[in-house]
């Protein structure tokens, strides 16, 4: 799925996010707002990946949501 579209349905998308990723709090989800970047950024913070693994991690759900 293109990511324009995940952005554009985040709020549809935030929950399958925080199931897939529960350490994502609400706050957090709000935040993210749908931009890949800071996706990649709360799961290097919340689950200390290194950015490779954040942005392989976001890549492997967003194929999944097709």
């Amino acid at each position: 799925m293109n990511w324009d579209i995940i952005e554009g349905k985040w709020s549809q998308f935030k929950g399958e996010a925080q199931v897939k990723w529960g350490k994502l709090t609400n706050d957090d989800l709000d935040v993210i707002a749908g931009k890949q970047e800071k996706l990649v950024g709360r799961l290097q913070e919340r689950y200390g990946y290194n950015k490779e693994k954040a942005e392989q991690a976001v890549e492997e759900w967003q194929s999944r949501l097709d």
